[in-house]
């Protein structure tokens, strides 16, 4: 599997775009996959300075319905007139950050000829699958602090109904990968146990929002027992990658924009 990072919050070069998002680039099993599209045109942008043709990607997967995940879409359509958008039907809902900050994506784009409506679970192709685990139970926290979703006109907690991840077997590998993992990053590790792990963990608003450095050390630990291999990027931000790093032991890395990966 091959993954280039098209946009996140930091870049190793002035030369390529930065923002608060996520946009990986993959090529596996035969596919060329753009996994989420981050919140503006700046994923394309940087795609064309790393020699990537957006017209050329076989599928789109959007993770979940934020704008810092979804809000290119507009542009991906744009510039790709064939390839499917895979997203969950609740991703067009209204979610919030607080009660004050409307964060969802563009609700026209449902009805959109290349959007397909994904289950459960989407088999893509035989080592290529999305998953909600929506039926999974929790054994460890949640990253869902302060995010809510309009239900029946009140605001409510977001269950996070309408994220998905992409589960990818290939060279005797399960890779997974996840936009913020809000269902928690431990949960992910224990329902899937994938030998690699790349995505957010939506640590870092956890840390604005007050909670104590030893809670997250006691989780990075849990989670460093996994025998996996680690890559970051985005939520998780970059000081409290550096606070966590030491815990693994050399099995976790930080993906900014531009960067490569080999699997």
């Amino acid at each position: 599997m091959y993954l280039r990072v098209l946009i996140e919050n930091t870049a190793y070069t002035p030369a390529l775009c930065t923002e608060h998002g996520l946009s990986l680039y993959l090529e596996t099993n035969g596919k060329r996959i753009l996994f989420d599209c981050g919140q503006s045109d700046a994923f394309s942008r940087n795609a064309a300075l790393l020699g990537i043709h957006v017209s050329s990607i076989d599928l789109c997967i959007l993770s979940h319905g934020h704008y810092d995940h979804g809000g290119g879409i507009h542009t991906f359509l744009s510039q790709n007139s064939h390839a499917p958008v895979y997203i969950r039907r609740d991703a067009f809902g209204r979610h919030f950050s607080g009660t004050e900050k409307e964060i969802g994506i563009d609700p026209s784009l449902k009805n959109h000829p290349q959007i397909i409506l994904t289950e459960d679970e989407t088999i893509l192709s035989p080592h290529l699958r999305l998953l909600t685990l929506n039926g999974e139970k929790a054994l460890y926290p949640l990253s869902n602090e302060n995010m809510l979703r309009m239900e029946n006109g009140q605001l409510t907690e977001d269950r996070f109904l309408h994220e998905q991840y992409l589960l990818i077997e290939e060279a005797g590998k399960r890779i997974l990968i996840s936009g913020c993992s809000h269902k928690g990053v431990l949960n992910l590790m224990h329902w899937l146990r994938p030998d690699v792990l790349i995505g957010g963990f939506h640590w870092k608003s956890r840390a604005t929002k007050g909670e104590s450095g030893f809670s997250l050390l006691r989780e990075a630990d849990m989670l460093a027992r996994f025998p996996a291999r680690f890559y970051t990027c985005h939520c998780t931000g970059e000081n409290i990658y550096a606070f966590i790093e030491p815990r693994f032991k050399g099995r976790i890395g930080y993906l900014s924009c531009g960067c490569e990966l080999t699997l």
